[in-house]
């Protein structure tokens, strides 16, 4: 059965990661492609996590053929530790919303199809519609400025509240375009940083990948490797202060918080810079523009916390 999502940086993941063995978790299990990688590249199990249940239906044609060494768990990755029921070696994030789900008209993630408002991955959550009819313009314009970097956000917020009540990802698209500059050629379209934001929102995003990361340390066995597949700056910003501040590469401080030493740091850092595609996969695959990989070694330290505040974790104003 042809796999209708070409998974982002699987090569040079499976090549930092090498050799592939024991369990792993995929805790962004989607339409498949890392697990699948995993258990060719030598894995003896792989425990595919998604918080979308729907996934699952998607994979019976091909899952059969793994056996048991394939577990598939409905839940979300920031639970992974207890769902996975024991120290695993390995565990994959693949951050992004899968193009399956952008295909997927009536999941409302996509503005460039016509569907419901509804942006939820899974679970009994107010979807995307009822957050943006109920919510006041300044918290609109927060999710859009904190979670999109968009700059026309108090614009934008303005006038979905004007166009309210809002229930097509259609008439989004539509009132986010009409707020800015017609886009030049080979420019995003209009709407993408407020989509995203907004799906982000929906989805405590940003709140369950801090927990995730946490969780992975709990899971992981001395020796496991984490790798984690980002998309945008500000995922990429917390992957990569989370390795650093549980690592010993994390005692330079920021802006954010102060100098601090790492006694018995949880992680090493195989690799220096994060690891993008090379060019053979951007002609493949142009959706891995703008992913990056990075990569945790897991020593023996006991597993310990992290303040979302050191990660510089994106907050909305009140909390909102």
């Amino acid at each position: 059965m042809a796999d209708p999502h070409i998974p982002v940086l699987l090569a040079p993941l499976l090549r930092a990661v090498a050799p592939v063995r024991g369990t792993w978790i995929d805790g962004t299990f989607g339409a498949g492609g890392y697990a699948r990688g995993l258990l060719e590249a030598g894995a003896d199990q792989v425990i595919g996590i998604d918080r979308d249940p729907s996934v699952f239906a998607m994979a019976e044609g091909w899952r059969g053929a793994y056996g048991e060494r394939l577990r598939l768990v409905e839940g979300t990755f920031s639970d992974m530790d207890r769902l996975a029921g024991g120290p695993v070696d390995g565990v994959v994030l693949d951050l992004g919303v899968s193009s399956m789900q952008l295909d997927q008209a009536d999941r409302g993630f996509s503005f460039m199809r016509d569907g419901p408002l509804d942006m939820r991955m899974g679970g009994d959550i107010p979807s995307a519609a009822d957050l943006l009819n109920g919510a006041t313009e300044a918290q609109i314009a927060d999710v859009l400025y904190h979670y999109g970097e968009e700059r026309a956000a108090r614009r934008i917020a303005r006038a979905i509240v004007a166009a309210r009540p809002l229930s097509r990802t259609a008439e989004l698209a539509q009132i986010v375009a009409s707020c800015l500059p017609r886009p030049k050629p080979g420019q995003s379209h209009p709407a993408t940083r407020s989509f995203q934001a907004i799906r982000i929102w929906v989805n405590d995003e940003f709140g369950q990948l801090v927990a995730g990361l946490s969780a992975a340390e709990r899971a992981l066995r001395p020796g496991g490797q984490l790798a984690v597949v980002s998309f945008h700056s500000l995922e990429d910003r917390i992957v990569k202060r989370f390795l650093q501040a549980r690592s010993d590469a994390g005692g330079g401080g920021n802006r954010y918080a102060p100098v601090t030493k790492t006694v018995s740091p949880a992680f090493t850092l195989p690799f220096r810079r994060a690891i993008g595609p090379d060019p053979d996969e951007l002609d493949l695959n142009p959706r891995a523009r703008s992913a990056l990989l990075r990569v945790g070694l897991r020593t023996d330290a006991a597993a310990g916390s992290v303040d979302a505040a050191s990660l510089a974790m994106p907050a909305l104003p009140g909390g909102g």
